[in-house]
């Protein structure tokens, strides 16, 4: 689904309205306003929409490059809901994770946090972003769910243990592992960055994507003329697991 960003309405699928446990998984790991991070605007209309169908508990998740606390940057963007739990990803309990896929492409298992494992529905959102030729979006934004301290490959942090693998499989064996429900890309604005992902250039849109993860970055990646490699591989992966 695209539409027009002041039109956007969340309708929640179905299958929310059983959930007792939704966690939303925002862009957030930089104190920078939209469209770095995930604005608290979408958050909120997120937010509104799930309590039309259901009472279920509504945790906000994520975790910073740094390994340091996001809690001071949950209060820089803006992020005070009403009755939302808000989590820094460090805190979570780890649980070793087995990759169902039966040809991984680069890694065997993750670490991942309990409380993902929790939760009955899960929601990644994130900004239209394109880092040099391919495409972040919701499933990359799965990334900063991993723990900083199990791969990191120096004191500043970040997740360089992965991206040694080859960041491009690691996200398709990441989709797989770790199943998000749905995907929501904010484009009311498209961010184009290389190195520094707090910098960039930045082209106004106006559109709101939402639907699986892997179909809406597709969608996603074909308005930004590139070619995500993780996505095909996320293709062939699926038949794998068909075969």
């Amino acid at each position: 689904m695209i539409v027009k960003a002041s039109d956007f309405v969340f309708t929640p699928p179905p299958q929310l309205s059983w959930a007792r446990r939704v966690l939303i998984k925002p862009c957030a790991g930089y104190p920078l306003p939209y469209p770095v991070t995930t604005s608290p605007k979408l958050l909120n209309t997120i937010i509104k929409g799930i309590r039309k169908v259901s009472n279920a508990d509504i945790l906000i998740a994520d975790g910073t490059p740094s390994g340091e606390s996001i809690y001071p940057i949950y209060q820089a963007l803006g992020y005070n809901f009403h009755h939302v739990l808000m989590l820094d990803i460090r805190d979570s309990i780890f649980i070793e994770v087995q990759n169902p896929l039966p040809h991984f492409y680069a890694v065997e298992s993750f670490w991942v946090p309990n409380v993902v494992l929790r939760s009955d529905f899960l929601i990644s959102i994130t900004p239209f972003k394109v880092c040099s030729s391919s495409g972040r979006f919701s499933v990359a934004n799965l990334l900063s769910l991993l723990p900083v301290s199990k791969y990191q490959r120096s004191k500043s942090g970040g997740w360089g243990a992965l991206y040694e693998l080859g960041i491009e499989q690691v996200l398709a064996d990441l989709y797989f592992t770790l199943p998000f429900d749905l995907g929501i890309i904010e484009a009311r604005r498209k961010f184009f960055y290389t190195d520094d992902p707090t910098k960039g250039e930045v082209e106004d849109y106006g559109k709101i994507l939402a639907g699986e993860p892997h179909e809406i970055d597709i969608e996603a990646s074909q308005i930004a003329g590139v070619d995500c490699e993780h996505l095909k591989l996320i293709s062939e992966g699926s038949v794998q697991l068909e075969g």
